[in-house]
Parts: structure tokens; sequence; C-alpha cells
């Protein structure tokens, strides 16, 4: 593998799985489902073969971890904001 694919695969593990992982959670509303669906599209990636190094490991679980702190965040904000209203 050279070094530019290398830089690449970085990058999108580093934002591509926070962003699943937000994205699955405005489509289903639970930020549990959301990062479980994102972590079954890692796991199929990593099955099929396109990620193998354990750098790529890192960062998707970085990146998952901050997203899913995120989307805990919304879900909560977005309950709180819908209780205020229907009060």
């Amino acid at each position: 593998m050279d070094i530019a694919t290398l830089e690449t695969k970085l990058m999108l593990a580093l934002f591509l799985p926070g962003l699943l992982v937000v994205f699955f959670t405005r489509v289903t509303f639970h930020h549990i489902v959301g990062l479980a669906l994102t972590i079954a599209l890692i796991a199929a990636s990593v099955y099929a073969g396109y990620t193998h190094n354990w750098i790529l490991y890192a960062a998707d679980a970085l990146s998952l971890t901050v997203g899913f702190w995120y989307a805990t965040r919304m879900v909560k904000k977005a309950r709180t904001q819908g209780n205020q209203v229907d009060e």
C-alpha cells in the first residue's frame, strides 16, 4: 500500500464513521441504533479487506467515539426542546 492510499484512508477513517453515526441517528432518532449501524458497516469493510492497519482501526474508533458523543448530545438536546414545546 502506498502512502497516498494510506493518507486517504486515514482521512476518511477520521471523519466518515463519526458522520455516519450522526446521520444514522438523525434517520432512526436513536443514537444507539446509529452507532450499531455504523459499527456493522465498519465490520463489513474490515471483513471485505478494505481496512487492515491498526492505525486505521484507531482512527475509526476515535471517530466513532466523537460521533457517538455528538449524537448523544444532539438527541438529549432534541428531547429537552421537545419537552419545552409540549409544556
